[in-house]
């Protein structure tokens, strides 16, 4: 496919481009929608192809039978990963927000803490103190534009939590900042973990959204001494823009850790739709992966071209991109207070962004920008923004 070819999602109830104007009064026609992290690309044909199959068939029944399923996920993670894992490890959630609360519930009680390392994915926060459980943060350092890890930091801020933290929800690579972490760093989060008695749950769900000259290490490999305590979460939706089929994998090497979760899973009475378990295996072949190299080499130009056209604003800085296609821009520089830099972006150049502060502490003087669109539309966007920030330049 051209991912330069428009697709009008307006109308077909998408949350991005159908609730811009009740959340931010940006007309659906007027705005530019860079907020909700999905991409306004088809997926590949191999999975319109077996959604048409099924749709032709006209029956909608239970679905049975998940070998080719598991089969896909363990061929896909052993030729694009390295990783490789047994089909009984692999436990299906409706995507990976529903994992998150999962494993909350699972492993957790009431009024305990748990861990984030802050800026991070909104709906992290927002899951775990709606399960009455507290928000542990562990704020990342910028340096140099750069975010990296502070241990010796984030052991004193446990400390003030004595007894009382659980678990560790941590996300690789890391949205919003668009960091590959290092094996070493990936190891240093497991010693972490490690010391503090947490469970490890080790988000990975943007881990095939990697730009050339970086290499996603899975976390099972590049800790296997933490396979008593990880907690692995993956999907296809992010990869291949079927966020909708919400169909997402939890994936628990230890037995006793797997036991408990898949108990969970009966006692709430989940199980999968059979779209997301057909559209999988769909997604996890070949064609599949043909797809996803397409995409990152067309994502890298809207990378670079967003990039330098937020340089050029003085005052901007976009933070460089390593993996995903969610463009984390500080707004520091400017001067401004966060308020009127959102009003510029959103009232002036009329686009649609996630507001920093949602992400956590370390979050407040950045917006996210989603850069998964035609290029057209990015570069359409950098015109906006030049425009609303002129009197800089």
């Amino acid at each position: 496919m051209s991912f330069d070819t428009p697709i009008d999602r307006i109308g077909t109830h998408c949350v991005k481009w159908d609730m811009m104007e009740s959340l931010y009064g940006l007309p659906a026609d007027e705005g530019l929608a860079m907020w909700v992290a999905d991409m306004d690309f088809a997926p590949p044909a191999s999975v319109q192809r077996t959604v048409e199959r099924m749709a032709s068939h006209g029956v909608y029944g239970y679905f049975g039978d998940d070998r080719d399923y598991l089969s896909s996920i363990q061929w896909w993670m052993e030729t694009r990963h390295g990783w490789r894992i047994e089909p009984e490890q692999i436990l299906t959630t409706h995507g990976l927000v529903n994992g998150t609360g999962l494993v909350v519930d699972t492993f957790t009680a009431p009024g305990e803490g748990v861990v984030l390392m802050t800026p991070v994915y909104h709906a992290f926060a927002r899951t775990i103190r709606a399960a009455g459980r507290e928000v542990v943060e562990c704020p990342l350092k910028l340096v140099a534009g750069r975010y990296e890890m502070d241990f010796d930091a984030w052991d004193a801020r446990i400390a003030a939590f004595p007894g009382r933290v659980r678990m560790m929800v941590f996300c690789s690579p890391h949205n919003p900042g668009g960091r590959v972490w290092t094996g070493a760093e990936l190891r240093g989060v497991a010693d972490f973990c490690q010391r503090h008695d947490l469970i490890l749950v080790s988000d990975e769900i943007h881990h095939d959204l990697v730009f050339p000259g970086q290499r996603h290490t899975v976390m099972a490999n590049a800790a296997p001494g933490i396979a008593g305590r990880l907690v692995m979460m993956t999907a296809t939706t992010k990869t291949f823009n079927i966020a909708g089929c919400h169909t997402g994998n939890v994936i628990i090497p230890d037995p006793d850790l797997r036991q408990r979760f898949s108990a969970r899973l009966m006692a709430l009475g989940i199980s999968p739709n059979a779209f997301g378990m057909n559209m999988v295996p769909a997604a996890y072949s070949p064609e599949g992966a043909e797809w996803v190299d397409g995409l990152m080499a067309y994502l890298d130009g809207n990378r670079r071209l967003f990039d330098d056209g937020i340089a050029a604003i003085p005052g901007l800085r976009s933070m460089s991109l390593e993996a995903t296609y969610l463009a984390w821009v500080d707004f520091s520089g400017t001067g401004m207070e966060g308020p009127e830099a959102i009003r510029r972006v959103e009232k002036a150049a009329k686009i649609a962004t996630n507001h920093g502060a949602a992400f956590g502490t370390g979050g407040e003087s950045f917006l996210r920008f989603n850069i998964a669109t035609p290029r057209a539309r990015v570069a359409e966007a950098v015109e906006r923004l030049q425009r609303a920030f002129a009197d800089l330049q």
